[in-house]
C-alpha cells in the first residue's frame, strides 16, 4: 500500500475524519485500507467470525466492541480466516488474543490490545450500522485507512 494517513489528511482535510483512539499495530501489514464493513458486539464474536468467513474482497472489518479490555473478539483462527477469505484488515475497538500467531500473518490489524480470555460464541451483535468511537464514524461502505501514524477515514477510496 503505497499512502501514508498524514498525506490523506493533509489533501482532504474538508472531508476526512481522524480515528483518536489510539490502537496498538498488532497484525502482519501495519499499512492497510479498503472499504469499511462493520459488527457491533460485546464480548460476543460469533457474527464477527460468520461475517469473516465470507469473501472479503479487500474489505477492512471496523468491530465495535464498545472498548471492553475483558475478553478478546479475534484470536488466530478469526484472523486466519480473514486471510482466507481476503480481508485487508480488521480494526477492534476491544482486545485480541494469540497476537504472536496474528503478527505472523499477512492481515492489517489494530486493537486496544489483548487478553488472553475467550469470547462468548453466541451470536449478539449487529452488522452493517454505521458504528462511532474515538469521535470517527465508521459507515459501510466508506473507505478506511490504516498506518503506523492512526486510522482515517474518507466517503470514498482516495
Amino acid at each position: 500500500m503505497d499512502f501514508a494517513t498524514a498525506d490523506l489528511v493533509d489533501a482532504h482535510e474538508t472531508v476526512i475524519a481522524s480515528c483518536s483512539t489510539q490502537f496498538r499495530n498488532l497484525g502482519g501489514k501495519a499499512r492497510f485500507a479498503g472499504p469499511i464493513r462493520t459488527v457491533r458486539c460485546h464480548r460476543d464474536n460469533a457474527l464477527l467470525k460468520s461475517i469473516l468467513s465470507t469473501p472479503g474482497e479487500g474489505a477492512v472489518l471496523v468491530v465495535d466492541g464498545g472498548g471492553s479490555l475483558a475478553s478478546a473478539l479475534v484470536g488466530d483462527i478469526i484472523a486466519g480466516l480473514a486471510v482466507t477469505n481476503g480481508w485487508a484488515g480488521i480494526i477492534v475497538n476491544g482486545v485480541i488474543r494469540d497476537s504472536v500467531a496474528i503478527a505472523g500473518l499477512p492481515l492489517g490489524v489494530k486493537a486496544l490490545g489483548t487478553n488472553p480470555l475467550k469470547s462468548a460464541k453466541k451470536g449478539a451483535g449487529e452488522a452493517d450500522i454505521p458504528v462511532t468511537f474515538g469521535d470517527c464514524t465508521f459507515t459501510p461502505g466508506q473507505w478506511v485507512y490504516a498506518d503506523e501514524d492512526g486510522i482515517v477515514v474518507l466517503p470514498e477510496r482516495a
